[in-house]
């Protein structure tokens, strides 16, 4: 096994690229490290892409939100700026394993591992979120829902590197929440979670909107179908109901010794109707 720290994305690209076997990117390593030593998995390179110049780094532009690839989640949660632009996605990034995993978790590595149930995946999904993608053939962004395809499977061609998520400016009166129902109170899996994203107007009535349920299918769902409901309203009783319906109708669950099927499908539409009333008064709505 080989390990290799480069200090730039252009060398990690080459070093994953050139590899004739299993190549593996450690950033936080939370997942990566639990794997090997659980015999699931035996890289015969490593690359640690901590060292690269602005991927341990939260930025803000005029354009929104830039958070590099090796920043751990627990430094989302001090970042006042993001927390308070992007309540929901800090929320969902904050729920990821311990105190002490916190410190090294990443949401591009809470992205790439491809869980049904990540927690960071439906409030990225929800916020619009893209992910910059680098490399043999260069840059390229990508929604963040097109990245996972399947448990474990991601869209990322061999070289292609996760150097950043990026999350867009926040229009004014818009709000996210992030919710999630685990059999424990904390250091759980989802088992089926729940993310919303809302933009009213000065009248308190919905103009814009993204609904995503973890956990209820092989990837993340973007359910077009709640957020065409929630577009137009003001979030009364009967809207409610209409979006919890739609997200139950949306899940394609699995069932087993978790939850059975019928269980995650009426508790998806629970959290989607809980998740849109608290980003509702987040946004401003009443």
């Amino acid at each position: 096994m080989r390990y290799i720290r480069p200090l730039s994305m252009e060398n990690a690209v080459e070093l994953i690229a050139g590899s004739d076997g299993t190549a593996a990117i450690l950033a936080g390593g939370s997942d990566l490290l639990v794997r090997m030593k659980g015999g699931f998995i035996e890289p015969d390179l490593i690359v640690d892409i901590k060292a690269i110049d602005g991927l341990a780094d939260v930025s803000e532009g005029s354009e929104g939100f830039r958070i590099g690839a090796a920043v751990p989640c627990a430094a989302l949660g001090e970042n006042a700026v993001l927390k308070a632009a992007w309540p929901g996605v800090v929320e969902a990034a904050r729920l990821i394993g311990s105190k002490q995993v916190q410190g090294r978790c990443t949401i591009v590595g809470n992205l790439c591992n491809a869980s049904p149930a990540a927690d960071s995946v439906p409030a990225l999904v929800a916020a619009g979120a893209k992910a910059s993608v680098v490399g043999p053939k260069g840059r390229r962004v990508v929604a963040v829902e097109t990245v996972p395809t399947g448990p474990g499977k991601t869209s990322l061609a061999k070289g292609e590197i996760i150097e950043a998520i990026l999350l867009d400016k926040r229009p004014a009166n818009s709000g996210d929440a992030y919710l999630r129902f685990i059999p424990r109170t904390e250091m759980d899996i989802a088992v089926v979670s729940a993310g919303v994203n809302l933009t009213l107007d000065g009248q308190g009535v919905v103009t814009a909107a993204r609904v995503a349920l973890g956990a209820a299918a092989p990837t993340v769902l973007l359910v077009k179908e709640a957020a065409d409901v929630l577009i137009g309203s003001k979030l009364d009783e009967a809207t409610l109901e209409k979006l919890a319906a739609a997200c139950s109708a949306a899940c394609r669950p699995i069932d087993d010794k978790r939850g059975t099927i019928e269980f995650r499908r009426k508790v998806a539409g629970v959290l989607a109707r809980r998740a849109a009333t608290t980003a509702y008064a987040r946004a401003g709505g009443k």
